[in-house]
């Protein structure tokens, strides 16, 4: 898979760009705050229709703008796409898939697959769960997109259930409510868990060899999932859904008391340990980042096993790296069809990367001469 053509109308720092790409490298060079990484942001979001770096989509409009727009052209093999994203501030989005309007906005997912590295990748290990649970689900609804409805379907309950919780004590009815919420609940909190789980075990063993590359040493490294409606795994659908209501129950006095739901996937954590300790908290530095940088290129690869390469994405990552990481990063980055790089400078960018370069200065964006 590699991206054709990007071109932006009023997002970010960009009145308007339109930027021809192709396979292989691609670099994308200009001083902070110049405009590089809203390129790679618009990307990103196409993927997933989540900013890496903002929570909300109201940043990604231009300054003063109602709304901005994004198209873009995507080849597969012998399969051609455009997509046309219009992204409003405090509305619902809109989105065309080769000029013909589609239903929703998550329509468009499934079509870019992208594996980003940024800054912000050390959050996966140091930060808190959130980070991790947002790192899976975004691989899970890039390999099934229809995911991002149950995801959104399941934050719905989970707020419209803390509310009633809060408000427990003034509803005569509060028990039977609750029962109706908590099938909801469980019925959607089980399929999450299931695909958390799954892509677990698939990503496991591509962590551990990915993190002996980077790192340049063997480790015994691993991730667990760790829901907090069971102590042992269970292998169904159905299995989740049914300890995720008995949880539920459990736990309902509790919930009331502290109104707020604390049973269902939005609880969970993907554990990272290295030589038998927790890496948060008890690795350096440069174990934290050859961890988080496993966990994406193990991400690339579990989506490559689907049979579709996904579109690599490195934003200002080597100026965070040793040289040796550095190097290893560089030469597995360009396993797959197309890579984008951005950088401050052009000397923070490994010798081995070559291809097309971009000088991106104020909202411009120039090719540079070969």
């Amino acid at each position: 898979m590699w991206l054709q053509q990007l071109s932006l109308t009023d997002i970010r720092s960009y009145a308007q760009a339109d930027i021809q790409l192709f396979p292989g490298v691609t670099c994308f060079i200009g001083s902070n705050g110049q405009g590089k990484t809203n390129i790679v942001e618009t990307i990103g979001y196409l993927a997933t229709l989540r900013s890496h770096r903002v929570a909300s989509d109201t940043p990604l409009v231009r300054e003063g703008c109602d709304f901005g727009i994004v198209r873009a052209h995507v080849i597969e093999g012998d399969r051609h796409v455009t997509i046309d994203l219009q992204i409003t501030s405090g509305q619902a989005n809109k989105a065309r898939i080769n000029r013909a309007a589609a239903g929703r906005a998550r329509d468009i997912l499934g079509i870019v697959r992208v594996v980003m590295f940024a800054p912000e990748d050390v959050s996966l290990v140091k930060g808190d769960p959130s980070e991790r649970r947002a790192f899976l689900d975004d691989v899970i609804i890039q390999r099934s997109p229809r995911m991002a409805g149950v995801r959104a379907d399941y934050d719905r309950v989970v707020k419209q259930r803390s509310a009633l919780l809060k408000s427990g004590g003034r509803d005569p009815y509060l028990d039977s409510t609750l029962d109706i919420w908590d099938e909801q609940l469980a019925t959607l909190g089980a399929e999450i868990t299931d695909a958390r789980v799954r892509l677990v075990a698939e990503l496991e063993p591509f962590v551990r060899e990915r993190y002996a590359s980077v790192a340049g040493e063997h480790s015994d490294t691993h991730i667990t999932y760790q829901p907090k409606c069971a102590v042992t795994m269970v292998d169904s659908v159905d299995a989740w859904r049914e300890l995720l209501l008995t949880a539920a129950g459990d736990r309902r006095h509790e919930e009331i008391q502290r109104g707020v739901t604390l049973v269902g996937p939005h609880r969970d954590d993907l554990e990272l340990s290295l030589d038998g300790h927790p890496v948060k908290g008890y690795a350096s530095h440069g174990e934290s980042w050859s961890f988080a940088l496993a966990l994406r290129l193990a991400s690339a690869d579990v989506l490559r096993s689907d049979g579709v390469d996904p579109i690599v994405i490195l934003d200002d990552v080597f100026a965070e790296l040793d040289v040796g990481r550095r190097e290893r990063l560089a030469a597995m980055a360009i396993e797959g069809t197309q890579t984008l790089i951005t950088a401050a400078v052009a000397e923070d960018i490994p010798a081995s990367l070559t291809g097309i370069r971009y000088e991106v200065r104020k909202g411009s964006v120039t090719a540079q001469a070969a």
